[in-house]
């Protein structure tokens, strides 16, 4: 996904729907109670509390900047199948390409322009232009060999481009 670079554009910041993953083929079982509290934890409210991402509102990086709320930040959502995450970029930032074989990522725009886009398990293109306010889904279920077929390569290389990357 890159930013539109024809507006002046300090950073933007947008949200992820994520599922909550042990590996990255798994899924998630269905828990037989409402929650799943740590051993020797004092469940109130405060358990199902997260403060974490209240900085996030504050200051726009001039770097890429990542504020996740997964299992291991936020114990309450262990058994519920979902994360979340704020990806904040510069100007004209890039997220590079990338799968989503456990769980569909919804983004919604908060600050900025954004071109995004996917390709399907039929390799059909799908992008937009977004504007603050717009929200777009990323299907789950794509996989590196569909990026490799989608861009006409191998997934070696698929893997190699990603990797150099980094973890966004």
């Amino acid at each position: 996904m890159a930013m539109n670079s024809l507006e002046p554009i300090s950073s933007i910041l947008f949200l992820l729907a994520l599922v909550t993953a042990k590996t990255a083929l798994a899924s998630d079982p269905d828990i037989l109670s409402d929650f799943i509290a740590p051993t020797n934890t004092s469940v109130d409210g405060k358990f199902f509390t997260f403060t974490g991402m209240r900085r996030v509102l504050t200051k726009f990086p001039q770097n890429f900047t990542l504020t996740k709320a997964t299992m291991n930040e936020f114990p309450a959502l262990n058994g519920q199948s979902v994360s979340y995450a704020v990806l904040q970029y510069p100007a004209d930032g890039l997220n590079p390409p990338h799968t989503h074989p456990r769980a569909a990522e919804l983004l919604f725009l908060v600050y900025g322009s954004l071109e995004v886009g996917f390709v399907d398990t039929k390799y059909v293109l799908y992008t937009q232009s977004l504007r603050v306010g717009d929200m777009f889904i990323f299907p789950k279920g794509i996989d590196d060999g569909i990026l490799a077929k989608a861009f006409k390569t191998d997934l070696y290389t698929i893997q190699k481009i990603k990797s150099g990357f980094g973890k966004p």
